[in-house]
């Protein structure tokens, strides 16, 4: 028996205004009844609320979770733009007052343990709905379903699919990025190995920079490489059992230049413990501080080759390139403006209780890559026969 999804109430409690929070808040205000800006204190959501023109379009409040309970309503949707590690608290507390809830980050375990519960309260759990993840997905699955309907589920056929993204600087420094979240998780990522598919065969890089290789796209050379686990995908994004992979990998994109720029950083990576590496985030926070003056550029490139036994091939990508400006980062321009569209979705009704990605099928990610572009988020297709 399906759980009918509790009605959502029209209210929104965005929570968090750093990087990634932009023009989705906006929309948001556009569609929802009543939304709330939770941040630090009352008055870095007020300064927020300013900063993006929404004075008095939305509430400002001073986040704790005490606090956010005591104003959570059955049928409520909060999004939170929090670390992944507090998903999981916040989460569950969406469980206890019947309320929906949305972020951007991969799935995890503590999360995937409450979605029973949220099932059985016919409540929402969107996650992986911003870039990547998000966007990339979308592009995944319509590839994907491009190339079933040229090729054929049951036509023995080898693939390859690449996805990476990056946020770097618009203009290139002597560092070669441009820090769009936060040091820590950017070197976490780093210490965490990849598993991904090449020549056929898993293969783990327990350094992932130590797998970085040129990556041309459209004409212009990128560092790439590996990261967290990229095999699961291959279920996720419905690739037919008959197709075999030949290189399956999800990975992250840098400016030319990034593995000698960073090689310092690198050495304190293979030796230094956690207090290090702690310590090593804030040296790079200050020292590489984000500015109003530096823009950054967001760039996503999926592709997906397929070559049947019988001689038929079928190649296609997806490439987003995207500049952020004086009023909004190409970073938060994209995170936000995915999730915001996912968070409509739940207002609207439209997605089943339970877990919820930014896409599942090939039909939801067509009808989401036609809103994103309604919406600005500008992107290519390319196809090859």
């Amino acid at each position: 028996m399906t759980t009918e999804p509790a009605a959502a109430s029209g209210t929104v409690h965005w929570i968090g205004a750093g990087l990634s929070t932009g023009s989705g808040l906006a929309a948001l205000c556009d569609t929802a009844e009543r939304v709330r800006l939770w941040h630090r204190t009352e008055a870095r959501a007020a300064d927020a609320l300013g900063r993006l023109g929404l004075a008095g379009r939305a509430e400002p409040r001073a986040y704790t979770l005490p606090a956010l309970a005591c104003e959570l309503a059955p049928g409520d949707v909060v999004v939170s733009m929090l670390p992944a590690p507090e998903h999981a608290p916040l989460l569950a507390e969406c469980v206890r007052q019947g309320a929906h809830f949305a972020c951007s980050s991969y799935v995890s375990d503590a999360v995937l343990e409450q979605v029973p519960a949220a099932v059985r309260a016919g409540l929402v759990v969107l996650t992986e709905a911003g870039l990547d993840p998000g966007i990339d997905h979308l592009f995944a699955h319509d590839l994907v379903a491009r190339a079933r309907e040229a090729i054929g589920d049951e036509t023995p056929a080898s693939y390859t699919l690449t996805s990476y993204c990056g946020g770097i600087p618009a203009v290139p420094n002597d560092f070669t990025y441009r820090f769009s979240w936060a040091p820590a998780g950017v070197l976490g990522a780093l210490r965490s190995p990849a598993r991904y598919i090449e020549g056929g065969a898993r293969t783990v890089a327990e350094r992932p920079w130590e797998a970085t290789r040129r990556h041309v796209v459209d004409g212009e050379t990128f560092e790439v490489y590996p990261n967290r686990d990229s095999v699961p995908f291959v279920a996720q994004y419905g690739l037919p059992d008959a197709w075999t992979p030949r290189t399956f990998v999800r990975g992250t994109l840098r400016l030319e230049g990034w593995l000698r720029a960073w090689d310092g950083v690198f050495e304190e990576l293979k030796t230094g413990d956690d207090g290090r590496i702690a310590a090593l985030a804030r040296e790079l926070a200050a020292a590489y501080p984000t500015t109003d003056d530096d823009h950054d550029r967001v760039v996503l490139a999926v592709s997906l080759d397929v070559r049947a036994a019988s001689g038929r091939s079928w190649k296609g990508g997806y490439l987003l390139d995207l500049v952020g400006d004086a009023e909004e980062s190409a970073m938060a321009r994209c995170v936000s403006r995915t999730l915001a569209l996912g968070v409509r979705h739940v207002l609207d009704g439209s997605l089943p209780p339970g877990l919820n990605r930014a896409a599942g099928t090939a039909a939801r990610s067509g009808q989401w890559l036609r809103e994103l572009a309604g919406s600005g988020v500008e992107f290519a297709l390319r196809v090859d026969q």
